[in-house]
């Protein structure tokens, strides 16, 4: 997203993980998961970060409950341009991504996301752990406790889970490359039991050209496969995920010179009320060839805030299904913008159902994942 309001940091952890979980009962899956397929302050260098704590011994996680996507699909792979479930078959995944943790720690917590898979119907999250912007550069231990946390409350309710290293600002994600190396080495391993963890190596790319985004995948992904060698990762690409639309470019750069790694989809991030026809024919050309990650979108401007346009992410969404492509809307948080989806205050309190406590946005995405 490359847009951010000045937001205040509270500096306070995830709620704890509650205990049961498993217990939860489930809806069965819905129409559109399901149908058939058609025919983010340290200095900017790139010097090694302080070690890590010592990565705990990964364990055998609890089944997912019965009925819930991780239940239903299993683990996921690419097969062709599609997203796969454990049977081959291709899957839509629809969801939710969460600003950044260090701006809104209070909205990923057991009952928000309780009430994501059981009242909105959800199938995964997205965790969004910005680098820099008072993120993991300035405290990599407290930033790796808290993604560990929003996997296992997730990983609990049987969501699938995307790990987003949220490189933002600046928009070369190898200033980051040893940091990123060292936080997917550490928590690929502790996760690597789990079958509903995704791998997105960096969130939107910028100001720099494909070579570059290739060359960072392809030192990163190796890190990620030598402790999981069988989970789905994401690759940005340029232009602020846009397959390069938004520096002049277009998806060929990446058809012509792909990442050389097999199990890896490529990101496309939109914003309704900025990025229409362009962009719509951009993704409608590339996923014949590319298996495409839509892991961020909005309903409004590409700010982040103004008005929503309903009828283009409508119409957004409508392309996603057909197209079997996967997507998160932006954001799972309750700050002024307009693309948050709860209402200021709520993510202080326990109730996130229902539709009282939803912005415009908000009730836009439940009554979406809902069909």
């Amino acid at each position: 997203m490359h847009r951010r309001a000045a937001l205040t940091s509270t500096g306070v952890a995830l709620a704890a993980l509650v205990a049961g979980w498993a217990a939860l009962t489930v809806p069965t899956a819905n129409a559109e998961t399901d149908a058939a397929p058609p025919a983010a302050t340290s200095p900017a260098g790139t010097g090694t970060p302080a070690a890590p704590p010592a990565t705990a011994a990964a364990t055998t996680p609890a089944a997912a409950p019965v009925g819930s996507p991780v239940d239903r699909h299993g683990r996921l792979r690419v097969c062709g341009v599609h997203l796969c479930d454990a049977a081959g078959e291709p899957v839509q995944l629809r969801g939710m991504s969460s600003h950044g943790l260090q701006f809104f720690p209070d909205c990923l917590n057991p009952d928000s996301l309780a009430a994501l898979r059981t009242d909105w119907r959800a199938d995964f999250v997205r965790v969004a752990m910005y680098v820099q912007e008072g993120g993991f550069a300035t405290d990599p231990a407290g930033f790796t406790r808290r993604v560990d946390e929003a996997v296992e409350t997730a990983s609990a309710l049987g969501l699938y889970v995307v790990v987003d290293f949220h490189v933002l600002t600046p928009g070369d994600p190898l200033v980051n490359l040893d940091r990123a190396r060292s936080f997917f080495a550490e928590v690929a391993a502790r996760h690597a039991a789990r079958t509903n963890v995704l791998w997105e190596i960096a969130n939107e790319p910028n100001g720099v050209d494909w070579a570059t985004i290739k060359s960072y995948a392809e030192q990163v992904i190796p890190v990620i496969r030598a402790a999981d060698p069988d989970s789905v990762v994401l690759v940005g690409t340029r232009g602020f995920s846009s397959l390069g639309v938004s520096e002049g470019a277009d998806e060929t750069e990446v058809t012509d010179d792909p990442v050389d790694a097999g199990n890896i989809m490529y990101t496309f991030h939109f914003y309704a009320a900025s990025h229409r026809d362009l962009q719509r024919e951009t993704v409608t050309r590339a996923a014949r060839s590319l298996p495409l990650f839509v892991s961020e979108f909005g309903t409004q401007t590409f700010t982040g805030d103004g008005p929503n346009d309903l009828d283009s992410a409508t119409t957004w969404l409508d392309l996603l299904q057909r197209l079997r492509i996967s997507y998160a809307m932006w954001s799972f948080s309750d700050g002024p913008e307009s693309n948050s989806v709860f209402r200021r205050g709520t993510c202080a309190g326990t109730d996130f159902t229902g539709t009282t406590v939803l912005t415009e946005s908000g009730e836009f995405i439940r009554t979406r994942l809902r069909r």
